[in-house]
């Protein structure tokens, strides 16, 4: 593999391994989702597909003090309306009852022991929530209005692609759509922040000097528009040709040959 022939010490720009990159977005999601954790309540975070939402997501809740928040995944977004009840009731460790109206006041109650007798805020990530029934928008709303909207004893992050922001400007989704105290969206990162964003991942492998020249990185900028996720696929595709041929340093031609097997 490119790893050995690069005396590198594992794949740069793999999901295992990638380290946070400060780009600006990253930095301020970041100061975005930690001042949702101090105020409680519901955030929305949404950003196109390879964004990097749920690596944002996953560094926030990898930083959260575990005997202080209960965090809860949850990314199966296009079950029913009760499949996403259960699904919450089962994250929040207890065993989902049967009918709707003893699964809502399962999830209040248990959020409310938490956060009042053990002292533990519920995180809830709802990703994918793009695609999630219109019914489940509407019902998250009454799910989480605790003592007629007077507190919140919970931290919600709903997260998706950009349509998320029309979905939930609907009439059927206001009750949700106005406890929103935090709004961000992702945008792409600049072209120096996509060199920067490079070379990052590459000093974290162990690369002792740059692998791509200008005229590569120039290329890449331009071919991911910024997305890190295409990014990503796109460097390692060059490192595995660049190995192949036995190329020291990755150029523009290495990185047409790659764009190119990957379809772009």
């Amino acid at each position: 593999m490119f790893e050995a022939y690069y005396s590198l010490t594992h794949s740069p720009f793999s999901k295992e391994t990638s380290t946070g990159f400060a780009s600006k977005g990253f930095s301020e999601a970041k100061a975005r989702l930690q001042y949702l954790q101090k105020v409680r309540g519901i955030g929305m975070l949404t950003g196109e597909p390879g964004a990097g939402k749920t690596f944002v997501l996953r560094n926030f809740a990898n930083e959260l003090n575990p005997s202080l928040f209960k965090v809860i995944y949850f990314p199966l977004s296009t079950g029913t309306v009760m499949d996403s009840y259960r699904g919450l009731v089962s994250g929040l460790g207890e065993e989902p009852r049967h009918r709707k109206v003893d699964l809502f006041e399962q999830i209040q109650a248990r959020i409310s022991a938490l956060f009042k007798d053990k002292k533990v805020t519920p995180v809830f990530i709802l990703d994918e929530m793009h695609m999630s029934p219109s019914k489940m928008l509407m019902d998250l709303g009454l799910i989480f209005n605790f003592k007629m909207d007077s507190y919140n004893p919970f931290v919600m992050i709903i997260a998706g692609l950009p349509p998320l922001q029309n979905r939930l400007s609907m009439a059927n989704a206001q009750s949700l759509n106005q406890r929103i105290v935090m709004r961000y969206a992702l945008e792409p990162l600049e072209k120096e922040e996509v060199k920067n964003y490079i070379g990052h991942h590459l000093q974290e492998a162990g690369a002792k000097h740059p692998l791509f020249n200008d005229e590569a990185l120039e290329a890449i900028a331009s071919l991911s528009q910024g997305w890190p996720r295409v990014i990503n696929n796109l460097c390692v595709n060059c490192l595995l040709l660049g190995a192949q041929s036995q190329k020291d340093l990755i150029d523009e031609e290495v990185v047409r040959l790659a764009a190119a097997e990957t379809g772009m």
